[in-house]
């Protein structure tokens, strides 16, 4: 499942496009990094794809303490959390989560910056663009879900519009109980006929959540506070866990009349502040230029365990700027953005040395980062005939210098990303082992043959040698896909066709990553040029899947991948205008062990088919993988009070930390 983050993608200067697109965090943080609208600030921060994007050592999960695990449930009972991985340490009456300052006080303004413009306050739609702090998949700020992923455990969730939940022992449904102290921002309560129509109209409105939620079948209030849903299969382990990420919409204001006097209708873009649930709601807003975000002083949930000591901003403020070089230059200024999350190797090698910096004004800090690495790369659009054949993959996969590119620009900082799921046990190593080999065995003659008996490494340009002979190969395997040489110029030998690429990128800096590798292919005869279009346009044509290659980062992966995992890969969502399968990966057999991924029966045939589709997805060559790393780089002005430990999973909570002036207001108040 992926991970759903509380707040949004920081938008920052990168080596490669970020995608600023909804994503989600890993589980949290997948669901979490939750499908997050451009240029915000991550509330458990994950960076995006940038220079490198981050990891922590290791990939595994933070080992819980036994002495403070609660008891694993039995099925058919009410529980107030859930886990994918294994029982949560914190106990059913836990008071808050034990990184936070429960008295934080309460006050100030938080400023954050957003690239581009915002052309709608509905992000539940495919077309315009949602303002900062809206969220495509997950609640944001602004709206609540049944059950709050945790920024402290992997593939766990807690209790928060609904109280509790249960399901039967072969997870063919799943029923939540409501709390009745749920409200809208209007003071009405929240109801099981504001889940269901939630449900309904949320599937049918936008390609992640038919895909996230393809095997509910129905939705049925089976009570006064509870609800239902049934699934098309047993042993769908994730589906009861993921049906908490549920964002539940206020029926009665979306079908009521607007102040225009017509219908609202949610299937539009609409710059209407809807009505929300969430500790924010909308204040002021300037379409296309910022939006501010207001504390709810009587928040339904203010005492809810995973909301004390957060979301202490009274005032959350995104202005919206042109370009990333923007950005970065207002943060050094001051006062439009006050955090970030650095993804330049050479920006946090040498820039940072302004007047801020060297009077203690602006900190910095190296966190570590224990999520896993989601797949950082040159992506290829399969769905062009040129890209369809695997030998021309890979031959681009050779040609690919990252050990020159990691010295000469990178400071010899990352580290070569060889997995879809790197930094955790998901990571295929080796050969297959023996359950692997269950689900990879029935697919002989539909995967490459090389999954059986080739480990598989990328190219190492180690020297001048390494270099001309992967050039050799590639050039080798391009011949056989049918491309011959005339002159230096690579042309389809049947058509006479010049072999292009054009990459897509966002900003300006984007051609420091973009240019490297299109000189490496030129000298295969392959003519590129590097197209750099506004964040909107950008935005748009990745929708809608208008580009050729382009440098991005996929939305966070989890430590327990599942549901999420067709909107990412699958055949169904390679054509559906809004997924997240920008490669345009059409391949039964990855359909198949998406599959295995959705219904594995035990964690251990999870990991197992989880490394079988890295595995494959691998030796098919569908991206060229970039880099990563295992650190965070903070960079923030003296305003904050932070706690004293952030959560050892996600790394980061923003929304832990609170405006050092809000301490003497509470003093001199006190």
């Amino acid at each position: 499942m992926a991970r759903i983050v509380v707040e949004f993608q920081r938008s920052q200067s990168t080596e490669v496009s970020p995608l600023p697109l909804p994503t989600r965090p890993t589980r949290l943080a997948c669901l979490l990094a939750g499908f997050l609208t451009l240029g915000s600030a991550p509330a458990f921060a994950q960076a995006t794809s940038g220079d490198p994007v981050v990891t922590a050592p290791g990939g595994e999960a933070a080992p819980v303490a036994a002495e403070s695990q609660a008891t694993a449930p039995e099925a058919g009972e009410w529980q107030t959390s859930s886990s994918l991985i294994g029982p949560s340490k914190y106990p059913a009456n836990f008071q808050h989560y034990d990184y936070v300052n429960p008295d934080a006080p309460k006050g100030g303004t938080l400023n954050s910056v957003a690239i581009g413009s915002f052309d709608s306050l509905n992000p539940f739609v495919v077309r315009g663009t949602p303002a900062a702090g809206l969220a495509v998949f997950g609640g944001g700020i602004l709206y609540d879900t049944l059950m709050e992923q945790s920024p402290d455990e992997p593939g766990t969730a807690h209790a928060m519009i609904a109280e509790a939940m249960r399901h039967p022992a072969d997870f063919s449904s799943v029923t939540f109980r409501l709390n009745p102290q749920a409200r809208w921002h209007d003071g009405e309560p929240i109801t099981v006929e504001d889940v269901i129509w939630s449900f309904e109209t949320l599937t049918k409105l936008h390609p992640q959540w038919s895909a996230y939620y393809k095997n509910v079948t129905s939705a049925e209030k089976t009570g006064e506070r509870e609800i239902t849903f049934g699934f098309d299969q047993a042993n769908n382990r994730e589906l009861p866990n993921i049906m908490g990420d549920l964002t539940v919409l206020p029926k009665h204001w979306w079908e009521a009349t607007g102040p225009d006097g017509k219908p609202r209708d949610i299937g539009d873009p609409s710059l209407e502040k809807p009505l929300g649930s969430g500790p924010y709601r909308i204040g002021s807003v300037s379409t296309g230029k910022s939006i501010e975000w207001e504390r709810v002083a009587d928040y339904w949930a203010a005492d809810n365990p995973t909301r004390v000591g957060r979301f202490n901003y009274d005032t959350i403020r995104y202005v919206y700027l042109r370009d990333a070089n923007a950005a970065w230059e207002a943060f050094k200024k001051g006062g439009l953005d006050d955090w970030r999350l650095e993804n330049i190797s050479r920006r946090w090698a040498e820039g940072y040395d302004f007047p801020a910096v060297k009077n203690g004004q602006v900190l910095r800090k190296t966190i570590d980062n224990a999520q896993v690495q989601s797949m950082q790369a040159y992506v290829l659009n399969n769905r062009l005939p040129k890209f369809q054949d695997r030998r021309v993959r890979k031959a681009l996969t050779l040609a690919y210098n990252f050990e020159e590119m990691n010295r000469t620009l990178f400071f010899g900082l990352y580290q070569r990303m060889d997995s879809y799921f790197d930094n955790s046990e998901l990571s295929a190593t080796g050969l297959p082992d023996e359950r692997e080999l269950k689900y990879l065995e029935p697919l002989k003659g539909q995967i490459p043959d090389e999954v059986f008996i080739e480990e598989f490494t990328l190219p190492i340009y180690g020297d001048a040698a390494s270099a001309r002979n992967y050039l050799r190969e590639a050039l080798g395997l391009l011949k056989e896909a049918g491309y011959e040489l005339e002159g230096t110029t690579l042309v389809d030998a049947e058509t006479g066709e010049p072999f292009t690429i054009e990459f897509l990128g966002n900003d300006p800096a984007d051609n420091r990553v973009l240019e490297p590798f299109a000189r490496q292919l030129k000298r295969l005869g392959i003519q590129t040029n590097v197209r750099i279009v506004d964040t909107n346009q950008y935005i748009e044509r990745m929708n809608n899947f208008e580009f050729e290659a382009v440098g991005m980062r996929y939305p966070g992966q989890s430590l327990s991948p599942g549901n999420e995992q067709r909107d990412f890969w699958s055949t169904v969502a390679a054509d559906a205008p809004g997924s997240r399968n920008y490669a345009g990966i059409k391949n039964p057999a990855i359909d198949q062990l998406i599959n295995n991924i959705v219904y594995a029966p035990s964690r251990e045939d999870l990991v197992a088919a989880t490394r079988a589709l890295d595995r494959v997805m691998l030796w098919e060559y569908y991206v060229v993988p970039q880099w990563y790393k295992s650190e965070d780089w903070l960079a923030y002005w003296d305003k904050f009070g932070m706690p004293e430990k952030q959560p050892e999973y996600s790394g980061i909570d923003s929304f832990s930390w609170w405006i050092k002036a809000a301490e003497k207001d509470t003093a001199s108040a006190n």
